[in-house]
């Protein structure tokens, strides 16, 4: 059931909304909050238009009020309240469950007036901080947890790239402050995965940094070539999924020996496949970051 766009199971609501299985079955029973239809094998399963619905309800509970008195709203009367509630101020929650239906509907146009909406009233850095990255970490738990599906992921992450790079190609038309502050950002062999990669490209440019953005899948023999053309690099990588955890630590001291012998240079790791570099590996120019949010602050 899982694996159909637009049907949930109550512990995908649950994955969802933040509100618990057992809180939307009792919401269900005594106050008819939800519809929800039956298999065959008389197992619940919820639409869309139940979930807007839920995620809705879970806007005003959240902010106080009681759920007898949301359950005698209609859908429409239940939307005003919800718009009378964020009207004049911006509501991180209301965005987010936009987000939410837009990725689950693979609705561009509901994504566009979300998206339009938050930089109207804050800068792109601000809202990719403070909703997008929460949101993007939020989709990789209800995937694991198969409330959505790979191309539920893929759909969003692939608009918020082109946003980056429209972000990116504005940044980059000024020149940088800081020319000597090189820094190289590349992804190892056979990953793919540079949103987040991309994310400190901008960061870098926006802070006046000589940023060369290489990508994804570079040997370490290119990384040697481009040394040549300057005294110092900083390089930045992501481990996601590559190299896998048996080779981490035999790359990253390829990496201490093939790249950072006899320079100054440093090179700066995040991502999940880190957690596998044995700390004794690493030299003090090979830094480790816990996320992205604690490298660009340092940057």
């Amino acid at each position: 059931m899982n694996n159909i766009a637009t049907l949930f199971s109550i512990k995908d609501l649950e994955n969802l909304s933040g509100i618990k299985a057992h809180s939307i079955r009792i919401w269900e029973k005594r106050y008819n909050l939800l519809e929800p239809n039956r298999t065959d094998s008389n197992i619940r399963y919820y639409d869309l238009e139940n979930l807007r619905k839920l995620l809705n309800i879970t806007i005003l509970y959240n902010h106080g009020y009681k759920i007898s008195k949301i359950a005698k709203y209609s859908i429409e009367e239940l939307e005003n309240k919800v718009r009378e509630y964020i009207g004049g101020k911006s509501d991180q929650e209301h965005f987010v469950n936009s987000l939410k239906v837009s990725m689950l509907k693979y609705d561009r146009n509901l994504f566009e007036h979300t998206y339009n909406s938050l930089v109207a009233e804050s800068s792109f850095k601000d809202v990719f901080v403070n909703i997008l990255i929460p949101f993007l970490q939020n989709i990789g738990l209800e995937w694991q947890s198969n409330s959505i599906t790979p191309a539920h992921e893929h759909f969003f992450t692939n608009l918020l790239k082109q946003k980056l790079l429209i972000n990116i190609e504005r940044v980059q038309q000024v020149l940088p402050k800081k020319p000597d502050e090189v820094y190289v950002l590349y992804l190892p062999l056979n990953e793919i995965h540079e949103f987040g990669l991309l994310y400190i490209h901008y960061e870098l440019l926006l802070k006046g940094h000589h940023s060369i953005y290489l990508g994804q899948s570079v040997p370490l023999e290119n990384l040697q070539s481009l040394q040549s053309n300057f005294k110092k690099v900083n390089f930045v990588s992501y481990f996601t999924v590559k190299p896998d955890p048996d080779e981490v630590n035999a790359y990253v001291n390829r990496l201490q020996e093939e790249v950072l012998n006899g320079r100054e240079d440093q090179i700066y790791l995040l991502g999940r496949r880190t957690a596998d570099i044995t700390p004794p590996k690493s030299s003090k120019q090979i830094i480790i970051f816990n996320d992205l949010l604690s490298l660009t602050s340092s940057l």
